[in-house]
């Protein structure tokens, strides 16, 4: 899991205070250029947007946090737009180290794994996905979407993802009938006839 030590700290109340003052009569320039000002609601609504994502930062989401704000920044007030950019910059920083942390798919499916035994489902979900978005036939990784899904007590969803895991490699049907962590759907008929198919004639 992505640490926070790179996150700024001071930084963040500055701007926060800094945001919550009365927006200049006169538009200011950025670097996109002139910036009309914005009204009170539009103007709230960004901050809104704008303390969300930091909390996204500090919970160490980084990268759903820079697609917050990377869509900010197109609209964001002349007196937080720096900080927007600091704050992006941060991410794409964290989201690059954290990425070069695994020299193989196989140990970001090992990590992903010891996140499931302590119980963190959503950030072990973001590796399996992240594993599949680089290789889409990757068995194991669908295995552990089906494993995640047997744990979190979605039986459609384990069904689903095992019998993708299976089609890609039929070894997974012999290590899911081994496997105690499907108990949960080990009562569901479907998931019977996945693993003890009827035998072809």
């Amino acid at each position: 899991m992505a640490t926070k030590s790179a996150v700024p700290s001071t930084a963040s109340k500055a701007a926060t205070q800094s945001a919550s003052t009365t927006a200049p009569q006169k538009a200011p320039r950025t670097l996109a250029g002139r910036t009309a000002p914005l009204d009170d609601a539009a103007r709230k609504a960004i901050l809104t947007q704008y303390e969300a994502a930091i909390k996204l930062v500090y919970a160490g989401k980084f990268d759903k946090a820079h697609e917050a704000f990377t869509k900010i920044l197109p609209d964001a007030p002349a007196d937080i737009a720096p900080s927007v950019r600091m704050y992006l910059a941060t991410c794409e920083a964290e989201i690059s180290k954290h990425s070069a942390a695994f020299s193989t798919p196989e140990e970001r499916y090992d990590y992903a794994i010891s996140l499931l035994n302590h119980g963190h489902y959503e950030d072990a979900r973001e590796h399996f996905e992240a594993i599949l978005k680089d290789n889409k036939s990757a068995d194991y990784a669908f295995y552990g979407m089906a494993l995640l899904a047997a744990m979190t007590c979605d039986s459609p969803r384990c069904i689903e993802h095992l019998t993708e895991a299976i089609r890609l490699n039929p070894q997974n049907r012999t290590q899911a009938r081994l496997d105690s962590d499907f108990e949960s759907v080990a009562d569901d008929p479907s998931f019977t006839e996945l693993l003890y198919p009827e035998p072809q004639l």
